[in-house]
């Protein structure tokens, strides 16, 4: 009779742990193509394996943070500012439905702030200020759940909002460094805070710093993680370095 039992109990549990099993193994596929995509066919790609994964399986929460994530990467990549801004608005609805299911946990409040930045930039920052509130509330949340996370990415982003915004709207250089600099602690080697680094020194005219800062960017070794971000901060270095504050005799 236990043998019955036991086998009845085997066979019920056994279709949710293969699920479990298959769910995983489609995540792990979509995450080593988003850490190596170059392009957008392999970001296509990972996507369906993300959604994928989302419709197999009943806790929701990675797919959803992770589908944000690379609507990120789709939105910054796509042809036109209409294609961009409803992707990007895609990425902060995946991000609010992971917030919902894990509201102390950061990846929904981060990849929701960033999306809400991309959406605002390509919106014009004058008709986004509205979006300030909120993008700076995420990532004050992300600071306060995992100052860590994404190697300091709320500063970043912090840093990066007070350097796009005017001045009559709260922008600031001074900020924009000093949350910059937070992040560098944290993630000393990461591309993009070293390009908008470079970039906020630049603005404040210390000329030295910045191309220290965007050289040490053209130095970094390609990142087989983060291909694509690392090719692009390295394309914005060289472009910054012809500015021709660099070129005063």
């Amino acid at each position: 009779m236990r043998v019955k039992i036991f086998m009845f109990l085997f066979l019920l549990f056994l279709p949710f742990s293969l699920l479990s099993q298959e769910e995983n193994q489609i995540l792990n596929q979509a995450d080593d193509l988003f850490h190596q995509m170059s392009d957008m066919p392999t970001a296509e790609k990972a996507l369906k394996l993300y959604r994928g994964a989302l419709n197999q399986t009943e806790n929701k929460y990675e797919p959803y943070w992770k589908i944000s994530r690379i609507l990120y990467y789709i939105g910054e990549h796509a042809e036109n500012k209409k294609e961009k801004k409803n992707t990007f608005s895609q990425g902060v609805y995946y991000a609010e439905k992971a917030i919902q299911l894990e509201p102390e946990k950061p990846d929904g409040y981060y990849w929701r702030g960033v999306n809400n930045g991309k959406y605002g930039e390509t919106r014009g920052v004058l008709k986004s200020l509205f979006l300030v509130k909120p993008i700076k509330s995420d990532m004050n949340k992300v600071i306060e759940l995992n100052p860590s996370y994404e190697d300091g990415g709320a500063y970043r982003v912090l840093g990066r909002v007070y350097f796009e915004l005017p001045g009559f709207a709260g922008g600031s250089k001074e900020k924009s460094l000093e949350f910059l600099k937070k992040s560098i602690e944290i993630g000393p080697n990461d591309a993009n805070t070293r390009l908008f680094l470079g970039e906020t020194l630049l603005a404040m005219d210390e000329i030295e710093k910045a191309r220290k800062e965007l050289e040490f960017v053209l130095s970094l070794d390609d990142d087989p993680c983060w291909k694509s971000d690392v090719a692009s901060a390295k394309k914005s270095a060289k472009e910054l370095l012809q500015n021709k504050k660099f070129n005063k005799n």
